[in-house]
């Protein structure tokens, strides 16, 4: 009877993974090995063409830049929501709450309205061009937009908070008297940090580097809106076959090429998970 009931308790779960995530990407991958031809019609018979098409040089090289592009965003995340998240956890105190909230509180608005707002901040007779002009720290306005600094830029205030939370998380669980033993013993703050608050860390550092770098890859709004065609990303390419070339088979095996390299940050998370745990 327990195992009836065992069984009953995953079926949903496997009903729907096998509805919303198995069948699709079946379907994906059936879509993608039938090219299409003169006039919209599909081959009759499979092959690979279209994956070879999606490994070209030039799809190549949007796939670098793409990975440049969520790499220096992983980064500057990091960079940026360390600190923020170690602040939260260590000095916070009674006011955590209402600082994570301000944290998750873009997530209140639209990304797409969010993405748009930095056109208003980056414009060549934008906020930022203007008052560095007032300031007279430049002689002329600045091309801000439609560059890999703008997409970048989006990408990071886009996908900040997906790098700070589970920072926040592996702080806060620290046991504090750790570091007040790394002081009894003659540690200094700084020692104290990178040699018991950090390696403890990075968990959370892992995992928000995770969250961050797969949706940062496959994004297409900030490259669409805030760059120029020189900072296409492999979503937009995705986007292009799908919504205007309606080449849904190209469009299928970029989309399946996208996937791999998710599987591949998956696997190397893992990897470094399990090392992590090792070590400890």
């Amino acid at each position: 009877m327990r195992r009836y009931l065992a069984w009953g308790l995953v079926l949903p779960f496997v009903l729907w993974n096998f509805t919303f995530v198995l069948v699709p990407l079946l379907t994906v991958l059936m879509q993608s090995l039938y090219p299409m031809g003169e006039e919209y019609t599909l081959a009759t018979h499979a092959s690979l063409a279209n994956f070879k098409v999606a490994f070209s040089p030039a799809n190549l090289a949007v796939i670098g830049r793409s990975a440049v592009y969520a790499g220096t965003t992983t980064l500057c995340c990091l960079l940026l929501g360390y600190p923020l998240a170690y602040y939260i956890a260590v000095y916070g105190g009674r006011f955590r709450s209402q600082l994570l909230i301000l944290v998750v509180l873009p997530f209140w608005t639209s990304y797409l309205i969010r993405t748009f707002s930095w056109i208003t901040l980056l414009q060549s007779e934008g906020v930022l061009n203007n008052l560095l002009l007032k300031l007279h720290l430049i002689p002329e306005p600045l091309q801000l937009l439609n560059t890999p600094f703008s997409v970048i830029l989006g990408l990071t205030y886009g996908f900040l908070p997906f790098a700070t939370l589970p920072i926040y998380v592996s702080l806060e669980s620290q046991d504090r008297s750790l570091v007040e033993a790394a002081h009894d013993l003659g540690a200094t703050p700084q020692e104290a940090f990178w040699k018991v608050v950090f390696p403890l860390s990075l968990p959370g550092v892992i995992s928000g580097s995770l969250i961050t770098f797969v949706p940062a890859m496959g994004d297409f709004v900030s490259s669409d809106i805030l760059g120029s065609p020189q900072t296409q990303m492999i979503g937009n390419l995705i986007q292009q076959q799908f919504l205007a070339l309606f080449d849904w088979p190209m469009g299928s095996a970029l989309s399946l090429v996208l996937m791999l390299l998710m599987v591949g940050s998956m696997a190397l998370y893992v990897k470094l998970a399990g090392d992590d745990h090792a070590r400890a």
